[in-house]
């Protein structure tokens, strides 16, 4: 990682370090902990490429010279920035879903709404990567304009948005089945979203 993302003193920042909440750690492999990382560097690729298009389109167009391409660009990196968003989104419980109602529960209870909530989301991520696949071919044979870019291109970021929805969901619902959906209160950070 080069030196300017680094705490003073510090060379590399673990994985560990400040992906995870530890209050969240219970529900969470470690092995995904690099695939969310890689997600997250992803998201903000496509949120650098989106604003630099938007911003080279503006500029194009009022000097009078338009680069058409750039609209494809842009639609492109904002719809795999969503999609993508949606999937590391689960992992880290930043998503919409029942929380000020199962968090306030405890016990028998909150197992059951938690695991309701994630099966409600886990059936919304297989609709997405069954009918995602269904647009990638149907978009095989439609092109997107002036570049003549089949539209699967924007279409493919629907399966795999469903696909990382399903594999972080699935992760949750294993490990909350087995070490309960509850944080431990006496970990710092048990509060929602508080970054180290």
């Amino acid at each position: 990682m080069p030196a300017f993302f680094c705490r003073r003193g510090q060379a590399e920042v673990s994985v560990d370090d400040g992906i995870v909440l530890q209050a969240q750690r219970h529900l969470k492999w470690r092995s995904f902990d690099v695939l969310e990382r890689i997600v997250m560097m992803l998201c903000g690729i496509c949120l650098t490429g989106f604003v630099t298009s938007v911003f080279f389109d503006i500029v194009t167009r009022t000097i009078g010279r338009p680069w058409l391409w750039l609209q494809e660009v842009t639609s492109t990196f904002f719809i795999y920035g969503v999609f993508i968003g949606a999937g590391v989104a689960i992992r880290r419980a930043d998503h919409l879903y029942l929380t000020a109602i199962s968090e306030s529960m405890h016990g028998r209870t909150r197992l059951v709404t938690e695991i309701f909530n994630r099966c409600v989301v886990l059936f919304a991520a297989f609709c997405m990567m069954y009918f995602g696949v269904i647009n990638v071919v149907q978009g095989l044979g439609n092109f997107r304009m002036p570049s003549m870019t089949p539209l699967s291109t924007f279409y493919a970021a629907i399966p795999l948005s469903g696909f990382l929805v399903a594999l972080f969901t699935i992760e949750q619902l294993v490990n909350g089945w087995r070490h309960g959906f509850e944080g431990d209160p006496t970990k710092a950070g048990d509060q929602k979203h508080v970054m180290r």
